[in-house]
């Protein structure tokens, strides 16, 4: 099973909306995804990474580049929306998933990937320690602003 894996463009927002709201559970309109895109599509540090298999979206990963002045953080990149499609897991597609993430991070001259990951995603979490990421012992913290 090839996967081919590339930067996504503007045409394919609307399949990793599609992939992203049956993974995720979410109800992303993809007109709001559309633009948000647009807006970001020549931003270096806001990558979406897309997996085909023949003319198939099946995965798909966010990567953002986060530039730091602080030499213990130096350049990191943060790994959200990391999904495979649910008929295709299980088939390494994951593990290929994050080794271009990881591929792209490198070239981008992070020290290290960092993850997000929904607390109900305990398959996926399972991938993410096989492939060597670690728990940290912290918590996400969010604040909704109005």
């Amino acid at each position: 099973m090839e996967v081919k894996f590339r930067k996504a463009v503007y045409d394919d927002v609307e399949s990793i909306i599609k992939l992203c709201n049956e993974c995720f559970f979410e109800n992303t309109n993809i007109d709001y995804a559309k633009n948000v895109y647009a807006k970001t599509e020549n931003d270096d540090n806001q990558i979406y990474i897309v997996g085909y298999l023949n003319d198939e979206l099946v995965a798909h990963a966010k990567i953002t580049i986060v530039p730091t002045m602080y030499e213990d953080m130096n350049t990191y990149s943060i790994l959200n929306h990391v999904c495979v499609k649910e008929k295709y897991r299980r088939c390494n597609i994951g593990t290929k998933l994050l080794e271009e993430c990881e591929r792209i991070s490198k070239m981008k001259n992070c020290s290290a990937m960092k993850l997000w990951s929904n607390n109900f995603r305990k398959p996926a979490h399972e991938c993410y320690k096989n492939y060597g990421f670690i728990v940290n012992d912290a918590k996400f913290f969010s604040k909704e602003i109005d």
